[in-house]
């Protein structure tokens, strides 16, 4: 009797009951010790031969690329031994791997390292990863032995990524691929932690937020595309949705979106749209059922609880402030309406802070004070991110050109989401850090929390897993005009701003220790000069520097292949439209310089090999750019430092000119005064980032400066600036004529040929 009377309640219990059963027999064998045919147990072994595949897409960050190896064999004592098990290795950015190569790695397997605040250990544990390899010796023994449709969605993921960071620039660009595909890697640290700060970070993380938008648009447009013609515009979404997670690589929180957005979809077919509390029960139990672990994943932990305050918390908020605003301003009228909107979508938000702070505080020490204001303001344009961000990948692999125009819009919703993220962050008590929390504490809230609904006995229909943002948007007229309009205007009024000017601009980017310099003529076309020693600072300064729209580069020139010159120039290549690149022929070697020349060779780029005595023609009336060094031909002579052959240029405007030396030595600068190359200068780059092997006495008197900009890394190891020419150069110009990148940031000079200002970001 009992048993039929509470029918739903029993079977509920039964099923959880099953899986909790299956998630502790699939949790013991983690707790048995690691044997001799599992790749844990050759952990701190010394120095060990494996191979293995790559069993997923490699995360390829600034300086490091990670890659999830999937082992098969161990060498031990001359034979091989057959294991399983996972590691992570720590490798270079280039050469490039893909899922599916299988390699020979050669390296000491260790224990995941301990590091101050995190449980890193714990941390791979959840992703059965138990060993790393820090940049092991690597031979290719096989390609493309992957899962073929697997390899197919990474191959796509990345087509679409390098879209998105063709016809956008940076910051934007890393923005979009991490919302809409969830690459993060090129987002930049110090906009993560703005981030974290404003309370935002969870907008970044592809969840049940994202896909409930993504759910959200493919009912709509499926509904009126097929009507309710047996349900197609359901199966359409949810196929839609297990493909938009598997290209986004199927992680955990992900997978656990899908499976919820999946309920929901369940529900809305069989008519149980209601049943929002037993989709996120069951959807935690197969959850724990397949993974046991991820009960102690911070992430789970906060995406289940972030539910509960949108289930149980939200629904409460928002119907105290319907009632406020009726009482107010009275219901059915337009300023009700709009009043009513930011209410729920503050409530929504509000009650899920209100639930997932304390584990915040927790995990990561910090609680944002703003993040209620933050997401109110940036998630408007998160709908927009995703449907522009979408279409300009998916549009760019077919037509580059329109590609860029949709991307115009995409610029402009994360443009804003930017604007709102990093003013919010940069507000006084924007955030508290509460270091240590005791856990005890948070249990304490949390039973409070239960304890409270509990006794008012809460029950109120439950929000579908559609966010309010959604259906806001799915709501609007068909023949909505005015938003056109208003962002026509907006881009409009942009173009125009952003337009260059008349005048020939010189930027010294701020890219850390190396050279990057950006060269802007009075007709609209861009050189650079070098890339620093890493993408993702280059990437950031040309995106401050160039108009949004502006995808390409008349000429990259690389003075010489070293890393703190050429790394960031890969991507460039990559990135940009690049019509032409001029470098010095050299027979050398590395991973940096052979990735240079595969990519010229891939991306059809037209090159030109550097001498002394070019004249560079870019069209630009009254500009021109002259090659000093290298001298032609080139010395015979195999060890020559690389340094001394490279591009030394004088860009010149009228009166008005600038000598970008390079490297190079004190030796090339008493060569090319022998030469007697047109060396006087209104603006001298020293030499090296003003080490001591450059910029002589004799050298400067030549050029005659009246000013110095030094290009240089803060806190960098090599003891640039030296003392010495820093002396020399205040000796020669004064002190006030010397602009450090360390110091000043990005250096602008500005011309018109007969005028010079410098602007400074710092």
């Amino acid at each position: 009797m009992i048993i039929r009377r509470h029918r739903k309640a029993a079977t509920l219990i039964a099923l959880g009951t099953v899986i909790l059963c299956g998630g502790i027999l699939r949790f013991q064998p983690d707790l048995t010790p690691a044997g001799a045919d599992s790749l844990q147990f050759y952990n701190d072994h010394g120095t060990l031969e494996i191979k293995g595949i790559i069993d997923s897409d490699p995360e390829a960050g600034e300086e490091t690329t990670h890659l999830r190896f999937s082992a098969w064999q161990v060498k031990v004592d001359g034979e091989w031994r057959e294991v399983t098990g996972t590691a992570l290795l720590y490798v270079r950015p280039y050469p490039t791997y893909s899922y599916g190569d299988v390699l020979l790695v050669s390296g000491e397997l260790q224990e995941p390292p301990s590091l101050e605040g995190f449980d890193y250990a714990d941390y791979l544990a959840h992703q059965d990863i138990h060993s790393t390899m820090l940049y092991p010796r690597i031979e290719m023994l096989d390609t493309g032995q992957g899962f073929p449709p697997l390899a197919w969605l990474y191959s796509l993921r990345h087509q679409l990524s390098e879209t998105i960071a063709e016809v956008m620039p940076e910051p934007q660009a890393s923005l979009v691929q991490g919302i809409v595909l969830g690459m993060r890697s090129n987002i930049p640290s110090s906009l993560k932690t703005n981030f974290a700060i404003s309370g935002t970070a969870h907008l970044l993380a592809i969840s049940g937020l994202h896909l409930s938008i993504v759910a959200g648009i493919l009912l709509a447009t499926g509904s009126r595309l097929f009507e309710r013609i047996y349900y197609i515009y359901i199966w359409l979404a949810l196929v839609a949705i297990w493909f938009y997670a598997a290209l986004t690589g199927m992680r955990p929180p992900v997978f656990r979106a899908s499976i919820m957005v999946s309920i929901f979809l369940a529900a809305e077919l069989l008519g149980r749209q209601r049943s929002v509390i037993t989709a996120l029960t069951f959807a935690a139990a197969v959850m724990v059922g397949i993974s046991p672990n991820v009960l102690w994943d911070a992430s789970f932990q906060l995406s289940f609880l972030a539910m509960v305050g949108l289930v149980f918390v939200s629904p409460w908020l928002q119907a105290q402030g319907k009632r406020t605003i009726n009482a107010t301003l009275g219901e059915g009228n337009v300023a009700a309406s709009t009043a009513g909107y930011v209410s729920d979508t503050f409530c929504i938000t509000l009650g899920i802070i209100i639930v997932v702070w304390p584990l915040i505080a927790y995990y990561f020490g910090i609680v944002s004070l703003v993040a209620p204001l933050a997401t109110l303001l940036a998630l408007p344009a998160l709908p927009g991110i995703i449907i522009t961000g979408a279409l300009t990948a998916v549009v760019g692999i077919v037509a580059l050109p329109v590609a860029q125009v949709i991307g115009w819009l995409a610029w402009l919703f994360s443009s804003y989401m930017l604007a709102v993220v990093n003013g919010l962050a940069t507000f006084p008590l924007s955030s508290l850090n509460v270091g240590t929390v005791d856990a005890r504490l948070v249990w304490v809230y949390y039973i409070a929390g239960i304890s409270i609904i509990w006794l008012y006995r809460y029950r109120t229909r439950l929000p579908s897993v559609i966010s309010p943002v959604t259906n806001f948007f799915t709501r609007l007229p068909k023949k909505w005009v005015l938003p056109p309009l208003v962002v026509t205007a907006v881009l409009s009024t942009i173009f125009a701003f952003s337009m260059p000017d008349n005048h020939l601009h010189v930027s010294f980017l701020d890219v850390g220790q190396g050279d990057a310099i950006l060269t802007q003529t009075p007709t609209h076309q861009d050189i650079l000069v070098d890339g620093g020693p890493n993408s993702q600072n280059l990437n950031l300064e040309l995106g401050r520097k160039m108009p949004f729209w502006d995808r390409t580069i008349d000429l990259v020139v690389l003075t010489h292949p070293h890393a703190d010159h050429i790394t960031g120039l890969l991507d460039i290549l990559q990135r940009y439209r690049v019509k032409q690149v001029l470098f010095t022929d050299l027979d050398y070697q590395s991973p940096l310089y052979d990735e240079w020349l595969r990519l010229i060779e891939e991306e059809g780029i037209e090159y030109t090999f550097a001498q002394a005595g070019q004249q560079i023609d870019l069209g630009t009336e009254g500009v021109t750019i002259e090659v000093l060094n290298p001298a032609n031909p080139l010395p015979d002579n195999a060890d020559i430092d690389l340094d001394d052959i490279g591009v030394v240029l004088r860009v010149c405007l009228g009166d008005v000119s600038f000598l970008l030396t390079a490297d190079v030595s004190q030796e090339v600068e008493l060569e090319l005064m022998k030469r007697r190359a047109n060396l006087p200068s209104t603006v001298l780059k020293a030499g090296h980032h003003g080490s001591s092997t450059s910029t002589s006495p004799g050298f400067l008197t030549a050029v005659d400066p009246h000013i110095v900009v030094i290009s240089v890394g803060a806190d960098n190891t090599f003891g640039h600036p030296d003392e010495e020419v820093i002396e020399r150069l205040e000796e020669e110009i004064g002190g006030e004529n010397i602009y450090r990148t360390d110091e000043q940031g990005t250096i602008e000079f500005i011309t018109d040929g007969e005028r010079l200002w410098v602007r400074v970001e710092r």
